[in-house]
């Protein structure tokens, strides 16, 4: 008594459907936007000026990150000039297009990582924990590190040296 009714046949012959037909949906938009199945196996990777700039550009981003970083370490920087850099880079690095697929992948991660940088030190400067965002940023640079390494003897035969980025 008081409590919820029991659901009928109907209802859970309805939700079920429901329940069905949303999956079914998430796997067809899993499939249309990975290219379907062995996609990984037929990448075809590009060695052009859009990438070549990417490398280096991003290389320079991530080097003056790094430097502030080492520079707040140090007492030398302040958390808002950090995370001021953060922002700078995650915007160098979104302008940028690269042609290869595997740069591409990389670009949207690397700008996540960036973004979630900027906002682990937004949050430590405001006293609150850091530490989620950091975590986020950690995964996310590994993921990137993952793709690049991957591609990088496809990109490397090809002139594209994505060492630096590693």
């Amino acid at each position: 008594m008081g409590g919820a009714p029991d659901p009928s046949e109907d209802d859970l012959a309805v939700r079920t459907g429901l329940i069905a037909a949303g999956l079914a949906s998430f796997a067809a938009v899993v499939l249309l936007t990975s290219g379907g199945p062995g996609r990984g196996a037929t990448v075809e990777h590009t060695c052009s000026a859009t990438d070549k700039q990417f490398i280096s550009t991003t290389e320079l981003s991530m080097t003056a990150l790094g430097i502030w970083g080492d520079d707040y370490r140090r007492g030398e920087a302040t958390e808002a000039e950090v995370i001021a850099e953060a922002r700078r880079a995650k915007r160098r690095v979104e302008t940028l297009n690269p042609s290869d697929p595997a740069l591409r992948n990389a670009k949207t991660l690397m700008a996540g990582m960036l973004a979630e940088y900027g906002r682990a030190m937004l949050a430590k400067s405001k006293q609150k924990d850091a530490g989620p965002n950091m975590y986020r940023a950690y995964g996310l640079a590994n993921f990137a590190n993952d793709v690049l390494v991957e591609a990088a003897p496809e990109l490397r035969r090809r002139g594209c040296d994505v060492s630096s980025l590693l």
